[in-house]
């Protein structure tokens, strides 16, 4: 199962880097480039025009690796094409939203209320192929204990899917930081797959890795290219899945501790502001607070992306 898995990466690896190079030369070519946001750090601002929607090779590179790889070991079913949904899904409304923004050469794609319908029906699809497979689902909640529920499976499936997913995209802030930790991730969630002999969803995370790695020579800083929300909407979408479908969904607070923090983050500067007036952060995500304090964006990623990987070390120390 191994060496399958790790053919799938390869595939993913290759697929990546051989298409990647040309979505960047068709983008400067045509002078398509990511527009930053106003409210961002001013230095930024040198990074407008850099070509976006990167995402789009390496998700479909990680789909086409685990169609294929599945589909040779006889292996295609319901579980390979909820975990294929969740990351082609989100990549979908990534690509709306990345779209928009590029051709109206403006820094907002879909309107919120868009986004996040389109967020809720990929998730209630997840949940309809998942109960016609007869998936048996056992959420955990302190001082209740296992909870096996129809309605509260759909609810957390939704809220699990459309949070992580958005705290991926809060994340993808700086060159290569979403990059590194969605490798992490995946990483850690291959390795318990791997024991649980879950071949669906080893073969989907070693996929994904394999596009990210490749990915990610092109991605870090100076970054040639950026994954845009078709990327890192995709990312948070599949994590989700897995955690999901291997039955530990709360794993991905460890796992993905950092996600948890810039989204956090952001949520209590809000609330903070429109009750006090005042921000506790110096911008947010938190990962722009560090360089308003004067880090550069290698220190900010080298110290989240150990932060991640702690987070998923413990996880597999105390719980793996």
């Amino acid at each position: 199962m191994l060496i399958i898995s790790i053919i799938a990466l390869v595939s993913s690896l290759a697929l990546t880097g051989i298409f990647l190079p040309w979505m960047i030369i068709f983008m400067r070519s045509h002078h398509e480039g990511q527009e930053i946001r106003d409210e961002g750090p001013k230095w930024h601002e040198k990074k407008s025009g850099t070509p976006t929607m990167g995402g789009v090779i390496f998700v479909l590179s990680a789909v086409i690796s685990t169609v294929w790889v599945a589909a040779w070991q006889n292996q295609l079913n319901k579980l390979i094409w909820i975990l294929v949904i969740s990351l082609l899904g989100y990549g979908i409304i990534g690509f709306l939203d990345d779209g928009i923004k590029l051709f109206y050469k403006r820094n907002l794609g879909l309107k919120a209320w868009q986004k996040f319908t389109l967020q809720i029906l990929i998730a209630a699809l997840i949940v309809l192929i998942a109960a016609t497979d007869n998936f048996k689902f056992g959420l955990y909640i302190p001082f209740f204990g296992i909870v096996t529920s129809a309605i509260l499976f759909t609810i957390f499936v939704i809220f699990w899917l459309v949070g992580f997913s958005n705290a991926v995209n809060l994340s993808d802030g700086l060159d290569g930081l979403a990059t590194g930790l969605s490798i992490i991730a995946y990483g850690t969630y291959a390795y318990l797959a791997l024991k649980q002999k879950n071949f669906a969803v080893l073969i989907f995370c070693m996929s994904v890795i394999g596009g990210l790695i490749s990915f990610f020579i092109f991605n870090h800083k100076p970054a040639k290219i950026f994954m845009g929300d078709a990327g890192s909407l995709a990312l948070g979408g599949g994590l989700a899945a897995v955690s999901i479908f291997l039955n530990r969904p709360w794993s991905l607070l460890l796992v993905g501790i950092v996600f948890v923090c810039e989204t956090a983050s952001v949520i209590l500067q809000v609330i903070s502001f429109q009750t006090t007036g005042k921000r506790i952060f110096k911008m947010t995500p938190i990962h722009h607070h560090f360089e308003m304090l004067g880090y550069s964006e290698w220190k900010v990623d080298i110290i989240f992306w150990l932060t991640g990987l702690i987070g998923s070390i413990l996880y597999l120390v105390i719980w793996g």
